[in-house]
């Protein structure tokens, strides 16, 4: 019987194609992941880096873009330069009014030790809190002769400084009915513009002094007791604090939809 003779078959020379259109293909796929990683949401990286870590407890994590550098451990985290410069800027007025109240204080020593004024120091300023007592005779807003050498050496103080000053007059409960003070409001009121009065002839600047009267609304003492009421007559020097006061804007409510 006769073999039959099958052709061999030839090679075929375009199967390298398949090869590299698969690898194309898995190279344009990389790319594109690259490219997606590179465009990520830097917030809702944020985002996910702080639930990883809230999860699993503090973890290194890469830098983002805009982060300041890590500091080495041990040591204190730069602040931004306008945090720092705002810093300084608190230490230095702070350090100035202090230097104001200890002067005050010295100048008026005998007061102090006798309870009739007190010097203290917040971040609205300086208060210097003299008791009326020292300064006028009941019921009256003139200024006493005893007073006025007092007043004139705290404004020997002040007078070379460039603080604002606020002089508040503060009454007690009482009320007071008279020609000259119809009520405690008037009374108070007055007393404060006579020592603003006496600062500008002692050479401090009219410009950086205000005087508010308060009249019986801000006691520091008990109004039912004869101590309470000595104490709640009072006049507050305020040297308040050069540093400016941050504006929050509040945004309009929207009303409701019905």
């Amino acid at each position: 019987m006769a073999r039959k003779k099958f052709d061999e078959d030839s090679d075929n020379h375009d199967r390298w194609m398949v090869s590299y259109a698969d690898f194309i293909t898995l190279l344009f796929a990389f790319f594109v992941v690259m490219y997606a990683l590179s465009s990520v949401n830097e917030g809702k990286y944020r985002v996910l880096s702080n639930s990883l870590v809230n999860a699993f407890g503090r973890i290194p994590s890469a830098p983002i873009k805009g982060d300041p550098p890590p500091s080495a451990p041990g040591l204190p985290r730069a602040l931004p330069p306008q945090r720092q410069r705002n810093s300084e800027a608190l230490r230095r007025e702070k350090e100035q009014l202090t230097g104001v109240a200890r002067n005050i204080l010295q100048v008026m020593a005998p007061l102090v030790q006798q309870g009739k004024v007190r010097v203290t120091q917040s971040q609205r300023g300086v208060n210097v809190e003299i008791n009326a007592s020292v300064l006028f005779a009941p019921g009256d807003a003139k200024l006493s002769s005893e007073s006025i050498q007092a007043l004139k050496a705290v404004a020997d103080v002040l007078k070379d400084d460039d603080h604002v000053i606020q002089v508040e007059g503060h009454t007690d409960s009482v009320p007071i009915r008279n020609t000259q003070f119809p009520s405690n409001w008037e009374l108070s009121a007055v007393r404060s513009s006579s020592v603003v009065r006496l600062f500008i002839e002692s050479g401090i600047a009219e410009k950086r002094l205000t005087a508010v009267g308060h009249g019986p609304t801000q006691p520091v003492g008990s109004n039912e007791t004869a101590e309470g009421r000595l104490r709640n007559r009072r006049v507050s020097v305020m040297i308040l604090s050069n540093l400016p006061e941050t504006a929050t804007e509040v945004p309009v409510a929207t009303p409701a939809p019905r």
